[in-house]
């Protein structure tokens, strides 16, 4: 008998226990987007995407008014040569890091706000694929994601965290900010030479 009795116990925590685990669990809008806001800053996103104010004592903090808008228009490019595209040199930055030079070419951090020179026309599942793929837009035939961006870091996220993402950047102020688009090292030389 109390085998029996041990046994219907536990036949009822497991029962219990699998019910609440069927439960799904709903977030509202805004614990979504607080969530994407949280993983953006742990993604360190604005360390490219958002260009800096800088201090008279050299600190830097980030622009509040262009967060996550990119590599500012008009901003100066680094000083560059040949020998800049060939292995084992270093790579640069610009002074916002939202422009990197390496053996890829030139490439510039992408305006991230839902502004029409950023992700406006955007889809949560065009971001995903975006992120999945490494390529723009999340087109097979597309460009892919230039260095630095460290897609292959996100690729591997949950649905669910790549759209609380997305959606949070949503959310951000739009800025008119058209970004270039990356350069290979041919371009990129040609391009130093007009300025």
């Amino acid at each position: 008998m109390r085998n029996v009795v041990l046994v219907l116990m536990l036949a009822i925590v497991v029962g219990c226990t699998q019910k609440e685990k069927s439960k799904p669990v709903t977030f509202t809008e805004g614990q979504v987007i607080a969530r994407g806001k949280q993983l953006v800053s742990l993604g360190a996103c604005h360390d490219c995407h958002t260009p800096k104010v800088f201090t008279e004592t050299g600190g830097m903090h980030l622009d509040e008014s262009r967060l996550l808008s990119g590599h500012p228009n008009g901003s100066p490019l680094p000083v560059i040569d040949e020998n800049v595209f060939k292995p084992g040199h270093w790579t640069y930055f610009n002074e916002h890091f939202t422009a990197a030079v390496g053996m890829w070419g030139m490439t510039f951090s992408k305006n991230l706000t839902p502004h029409g020179t950023g992700l406006k026309g955007w889809t949560p599942e065009t971001f995903i694929a975006t992120m999945r793929t490494g390529r723009h837009l999340g087109m097979e035939t597309a460009r892919p994601l230039m260095p630095p961006m460290p897609w292959e870091n996100l690729k591997d996220l949950p649905d669910e965290d790549l759209t609380a993402i997305f959606k949070y950047l949503q959310t951000l102020k739009p800025v008119d900010n058209y970004v270039p688009e990356p350069m290979n090292p041919e371009q990129a030389l040609a391009y130093r030479a007009k300025m």
